[in-house]
């Protein structure tokens, strides 16, 4: 959990994200530690949807491109 979540791809994110859950569902964390996972939970989160909104762009912009060279689909 050491690495800056800007750097992390979708999937170490997202496994990163599960485990945070899988702890914060535990319990038996002290209140400032529970906090920490919380905000880190939270910024994976963000991560995650940055990475599945540019993989949305990425297909709309392919699509785009193939309906304007008139290719089927």
């Amino acid at each position: 959990m050491s690495q800056p979540v800007s750097e992390l791809g979708y999937e170490a994110a997202r496994d990163e994200l599960a485990d945070v859950v899988k702890m914060l569902e535990q319990g038996g964390l002290d209140l400032d530690h529970s906090l920490a996972l919380w905000e880190r939970g939270e910024a994976l989160a963000k991560r995650c949807e940055e990475h599945l909104a540019g993989a949305r762009a990425r297909v709309e912009k392919a699509l785009s491109h193939a309906d304007d060279e008139g290719d089927p689909r």
